[in-house]
């Protein structure tokens, strides 16, 4: 696979997910990314995961997740011979990116203005919960938090489970993937400047809502709660069949009315509640009925082949095991295993970035870094020489 980013620097100051997440974007596409951790302890996502001893070891499941393709440095930001290395770090430098609470790094005397001067094409990316301006930028937020404030979980689940989260860290993804957009679009467009870019993850999730967002903005139509129902289409959605729940999305008319043939209902077409897709939409709960009834002489499986055979959208709802085994997944090289990784006494297996390029998918060389474990070559890079590098460990700078 081409990698475009390669000859990029990029400094990762970031912890847990949104940082990290868009950093190893970054790597996928081949940039070179220096993490930047607190010594001792690291990135807090170290000691996160479903494995405690692995978080006892700070290479906890949810850093291995989002740290393959990293070099490790320890820094001590607090003291001045740790800012030093930082400012000498952003001298060759392209990207910088941290997700600290607005203020942070201009407090310990390090903020973008300052290494600005450093290197004036540096790209500086802050993400954080609520952006760099207005009345909440100082709040605290983590993914709960912006999955409520952003109206997300007021429309998931149903009228009796809403408000409810999604079950992954959306919020964190989503503003991760918005960073590593803008810092693409900054380095193709860089000049003999850098640029600031300021990622709100609260802006970021209410930009991927478009369609409710511009509904209600646009057409004065409420978001409400509707469980596993399409709201732009019906039938559209999980419906019941006579073994296990399956995904429809008979969107068009032509699909509406394959699937009345595959159930033996032609009359539903003709039925005036459900003639056209306005009618569909305004007898949901009618026609879903009627749909489950005919469902219910089909083993999920067997309607699954029927109704795609007939050119009508349709698949199993699956577990995520389930997801990671089909062949479809496994067959793009989704999944990348590191046989060795330090500190680790069996394989890692994350998965890659969702694309391929020029048939292939993208890769990174290297396993999830231990902590610190590239401090003392970096630092020689920097021209440091052993001796100095020994004083600043005993001095706990790194």
């Amino acid at each position: 696979m081409q990698s475009p980013l390669k000859g990029i620097r990029v400094l990762d100051l970031t912890n847990v997910l949104s940082g990290p997440f868009c950093c190893a974007q970054l790597a996928y596409l081949g940039a070179e990314v220096i993490k930047v951790e607190v010594p001792g302890r690291g990135d807090l996502a170290r000691q996160l995961g479903a494995d405690p001893a692995l978080n006892a070891g700070l290479m906890g499941v949810s850093f291995l997740a989002q740290n393959a393709g990293k070099h490790s440095l320890t820094l001590n930001l607090k003291d001045p011979r740790g800012k030093t290395i930082l400012k000498r770090l952003v001298a060759g430098a392209d990207v910088l990116v941290e997700n600290f609470r607005p203020g942070v790094m201009d407090r310990l005397g390090v903020g973008y203005e300052t290494l600005r001067a450093e290197n004036p094409r540096l790209i500086y990316c802050a993400i954080s919960g609520f952006g760099q301006t207005g009345p909440m930028r100082d709040l605290p937020a983590y993914d709960q938090i912006i999955q409520g404030l952003s109206g997300a979980m007021s429309i998931t689940g149903d009228g009796d489970s809403a408000p409810m989260r999604t079950g992954f860290p959306m919020a964190d993804t989503i503003g991760g993937l918005t960073a590593a957009m803008a810092i693409n679009a900054a380095l193709a467009g860089r000049g003999e400047t850098g640029s600031f870019i300021d990622v709100s993850m609260l802006d970021s999730v209410l930009a991927t809502m478009g369609w409710v967002v511009s509904n209600y903005l646009i057409a004065g139509q409420v978001p409400v709660p509707m469980g596993n129902a399409n709201f732009t289409a019906a039938p559209s959605g999980a419906f019941r069949t006579a073994t296990a729940p399956i995904n429809l999305a008979a969107n068009k008319q032509e699909q509406f009315e394959a699937l009345c043939d595959v159930i033996d209902r032609p009359d539903l077409v003709r039925d005036p509640r459900f003639a056209r897709r306005q009618d569909r939409l305004e007898n949901r709960a009618a026609l879903t009925g009627e749909i489950e009834a005919g469902f219910a002489a089909f083993d999920a499986e067997t309607l699954v082949t029927r109704l795609n055979a007939a050119g009508v959208p349709a698949g199993p709802i699956l577990t995520v095991p389930e997801a990671l085994a089909l062949e479809q997944v496994r067959g793009r090289d989704f999944l990348r295993a590191f046989p060795e990784t330090p500190g680790i006494d069996r394989p890692v297996t994350n998965a890659r970035a969702g694309y391929q390029m020029d048939g292939a998918a993208p890769d990174v060389g290297l396993a999830p870094p231990a902590l610190g474990q590239d401090t003392d070559a970096i630092l020689t890079d920097l021209g440091y020489e052993a001796g100095d590098i020994a004083d600043l460990r005993a001095d706990g700078v790194i």
